[in-house]
C-alpha cells in the first residue's frame, strides 16, 4: 500500500503530517510525502521536510490515497486554485482512491468538484466552508466524516483519528 501525502511549499500543520505518516509507517503502508517545491519545506511550527516526490508526478494509479494535509501555506500558497493539484484530486476519485483532506485543505478537495451531494466534515474555516457549501458538500457536525470515498477532517487536533480512520479505510489489518 502506498499513500499520496501532499504539503503545501511552506507552512504546512507539522503536528497532522507527524501524525498521518506515523500511523502509516506503523501500518507498514509507505507514506510519499508530495509538495510543489523541489527542496525542502518548512512547517507551520518549524519542522523541515524534504518531499519525496514533487506532487506533479503523484498519478492515481501509483497510489491508494492521497491526503491532503491543512496549515497556513494552503492559503498562502493558495493550492485550491492550482489546477495541477485538483486535477490530482479529481484523478483520484475518478480512479476510486481514497482522497482525504485536514482542516483548511478541505478548500481543494472542494475546488476540485468532486463533493457534490457528499458528506463534509464542516470545515472551521469559514472560506472552506463556504467552497464546501458552494460544490454542493453536505456539511455534517461530525468532526470526522467518510461519504463516497472522500474523508475529511474539521479539527486537525484529531489527526490521529483521521489517520486511524485512514488506515481503516484502506483495508489495512
Amino acid at each position: 500500500m502506498r499513500v499520496a501525502i501532499v504539503i503545501p511549499q511552506r507552512g504546512f500543520k507539522d503536528e497532522s503530517l507527524s501524525a498521518v505518516s506515523a500511523m502509516l509507517s506503523k501500518w507498514h503502508v509507505e507514506a510519499v510525502v508530495a509538495s510543489y517545491s523541489s527542496g525542502d519545506v518548512t512547517g507551520y511550527h518549524g519542522a523541515v521536510v524534504r518531499p519525496d516526490v514533487n506532487a506533479a508526478l503523484v498519478k492515481a494509479a501509483d497510489f491508494d490515497a492521497l491526503v491532503l494535509i491543512d496549515g497556513p501555506g494552503v492559503d498562502q500558497c493558495a493550492l485550491y486554485d492550482f489546477r495541477p493539484l485538483l486535477d490530482t484530486v479529481r484523478m483520484f476519485q475518478m480512479s476510486r482512491k481514497l482522497v482525504a483532506g485536514i482542516g483548511n485543505a478541505v478548500k481543494i478537495i472542494a475546488r476540485a468538484n468532486v463533493i457534490a451531494n457528499t458528506k463534509i466534515a464542516a470545515p472551521r474555516d469559514v472560506e472552506a466552508k463556504r467552497l464546501a457549501t458552494l460544490y454542493k458538500g453536505v456539511l455534517t457536525a461530525n468532526h470526522l466524516e467518510f461519504d463516497k470515498g472522500i474523508l475529511t477532517l474539521n479539527d486537525p487536533e484529531k489527526a490521529e483519528e483521521f489517520a486511524s480512520r485512514l488506515i481503516e479505510r484502506l483495508g489495512v489489518k
